[in-house]
């Protein structure tokens, strides 16, 4: 049977017909995919876990007691994973191990643009990258099959075009897995100092082994053609070499670390020019280089972004293509926006009439950055906005921690926010976190966390509750406000940034776009009422749209959560069909 597959879930058939026992992630765009298809198959146990730290430490758990486990995360996750990951490399496993990471080239949905195959190198850990969705799944059982005979857990890398792109896969029955038997063995399983030491020693052996698999194994094939050019690539950037350059030769490697040093020799060997073609750093490259070949790779490619087909023949064939533009007319920007109904819009509209500093955070509220909202000073990476508030605080003092407070959605305070909560409380810090508990994982396509009182499967479960975990950690002053309320919620963000400790806002107000959510339908504007005083444009709805000579409301956008009609001092929005 053929089914056409994103990467993503071509991933997740993967690990179901390779008897995959247990998948753990925290989603993240690339990523999330793969373990949302994976929930579908019930003979896997599959979680949301708090943080990617977490699901790989479930993961390699599975793994030393002998079942298969996979663990996906995007490529900023697997910072969060870092720890685990290189130590589970030292253990190695029982059954296998795969950490499933995707690369953002481009920054379609992230904050940096990094290269997770140094990580590879780093951990000493080997990693494949398959180049369409047919290899998503296969390789699955591959890298299976390496994990468990040669004692590691392996990374599987894809980019943003390889999970978000579909092709034709050719599925096949799910292939039960005998959990291997568990033995206690500190030795191997507790890295303790004088352990650690001896299991280092079997790495090293492990990926001298490794690299001579490297080049006997199909994943690395020579592709012969024209030996004018010779170009070694992987993943997506073989699709657009392909089809940049044509009929000449490939070194196309699904085994991306190790390298195969003496296939890469014999090909360089045969080939009258040798390009690296590969996105982001020249890990490639560099290496090719240490093996004293002569190659061009990043003096003609960016670093930077993505790779096009265009780009390729241009560097490298000289040739410019001008594509026929798709339209007449230019095609307007779109900047993204909060959605109408957006349950932020209130809060943020209150931040800034305050001239508050903003300690951001990753989520769907970091667009209010952007204008005309214009309120978050500062965003670093997941859960960073309680500690920079704090650190902010320490550097300027108490004045400016005043004017400071940090925001985070539920699901980031999950994930990493906790810890800077308890650092502010423990070090006595004076600043205001407010938790934007919108009862979902919005930025990524409404995912349960422990916050939202529901599993991966939609199952009922304990839910986390906020305000008594704000006072365990030892902050005295939370209060719940509703950033609708905006009078309300401003008396309440005053209160909180003039106490002389520690407090917490909760903002509770459910994200618009979840079932569960009911408005009444679109509101109008009252043309005689309204003074245009333009008062409602501040909360940068999508849904009012200034025309000039007037303010109007898009009925085919706004969903009616009445926002606006707290600005309005002249009672001139109202329901739909109300005006008299």
């Amino acid at each position: 049977m053929k089914k056409l597959m994103l990467g993503n879930e071509a991933v997740a058939r993967g690990a179901y017909e390779a008897g995959v026992t247990v998948a753990t992630a925290y989603p993240g765009t690339p990523s999330t995919e793969i373990t949302e298809c994976i929930a579908k198959y019930d003979e896997i146990y599959s979680e949301w876990s708090p943080n990617e730290k977490v699901a790989l430490e479930v993961a390699a758990g599975a793994a030393i007691v002998g079942a298969r486990a996979i663990c996906s995360m995007k490529h900023v996750g697997l910072n969060v994973a870092a720890d685990p990951l290189f130590t589970a490399s030292y253990t190695g496993v029982n059954g296998g191990l795969i950490i499933m990471v995707a690369d953002d080239p481009g920054m379609h949905s992230s904050q940096n643009e990094q290269d997770s195959r140094n990580y590879a190198r780093a951990s000493k850990t080997p990693l494949l990258e398959p180049a369409d969705s047919q290899e998503c799944k296969d390789f699955i059982e591959i890298a299976f099959q390496i994990s468990e005979d040669f004692d590691t857990p392996v990374i599987v890398r894809l980019t943003t075009r390889v999970a978000h792109s579909q092709s034709i896969v050719e599925l096949k029955a799910r292939k039960e897995f005998q959990l291997k038997d568990y033995c206690k063995n500190p030795a191997k399983n507790v890295m303790m100092p004088a352990m650690a030491r001896k299991r280092h020693l079997e790495v090293e052996k492990r990926m001298a082994a490794l690299a001579d698999f490297a080049v006997n194994t199909e994943l690395n094939q020579i592709q012969w053609g024209s030996k004018e050019i010779g170009v070694i690539t992987s993943g997506i950037a073989y699709q657009y070499a392909r089809e940049a350059l044509g009929d000449v030769s490939y070194l196309k490697l699904g085994m991306v670390h190790p390298l195969p040093e003496k296939l890469i020799r014999q090909f360089a060997k045969e080939v009258k020019t040798l390009y690296v073609i590969e996105e982001l750093e020249p890990f490639i490259e560099d290496q090719v280089k240490k093996m004293g070949l002569p190659v061009i790779g990043k003096e003609l490619l960016p670093v930077t972004g993505e790779l096009t087909t265009q780009l390729i023949k241009e560097k490298i064939l000289g040739i410019k293509t001008n594509p026929k533009p798709l339209f007449a007319e230019p095609v307007p920007v779109r900047p993204p926006v909060m959605c109408p109904g957006c349950p932020h819009r209130g809060m943020f509209y209150v931040l800034k009439k305050l001239g508050l500093t903003v300690s951001g955070d990753i989520g769907c509220y970091t667009l209010g950055a952007l204008p005309p909202v214009e309120s978050i000073d500062t965003c670093i990476c997941m859960g960073a906005s309680i500690g920079a508030a704090h650190g902010m605080e320490k550097a300027r003092g108490r004045q400016f921690g005043a004017k400071t407070v940090a925001i985070i959605g539920d699901s980031t305070f999950i994930h990493s926010g906790i810890t800077g909560l308890i650092d502010i409380v423990y070090n006595k810090g004076n600043s205001t976190v407010i938790i934007l508990d919108n009862s979902i994982t919005g930025m990524t396509g409404h995912q349960h966390n422990p916050a939202s009182g529901f599993t991966i499967k939609g199952e009922p479960t304990k839910q986390v509750d906020l305000i008594n975990l704000a006072k365990a950690v030892g902050v005295n002053r939370v209060q719940v406000a509703d950033p609708f309320a905006v009078d309300e919620f401003e008396k309440i963000v005053r209160e909180e940034t003039a106490a002389e400790e520690p407090s917490v806002i909760i903002s509770q107000r459910p994200c618009a776009l979840l079932k569960q959510v009911k408005y009444q339908g679109p509101l109008m504007i009252d043309q005689e009422r309204c003074k245009k005083c333009k008062m409602c444009l501040k909360i940068a709805c999508p849904a009012i749209v200034d025309q000039g000579d007037s303010v109007q409301i898009n009925a085919d956008l706004c969903l009616g959560c009445e926002l606006c009609t707290h600005l309005c001092k002249f009672d001139a929005i109202m329901k739909a069909g109300d005006q008299q």
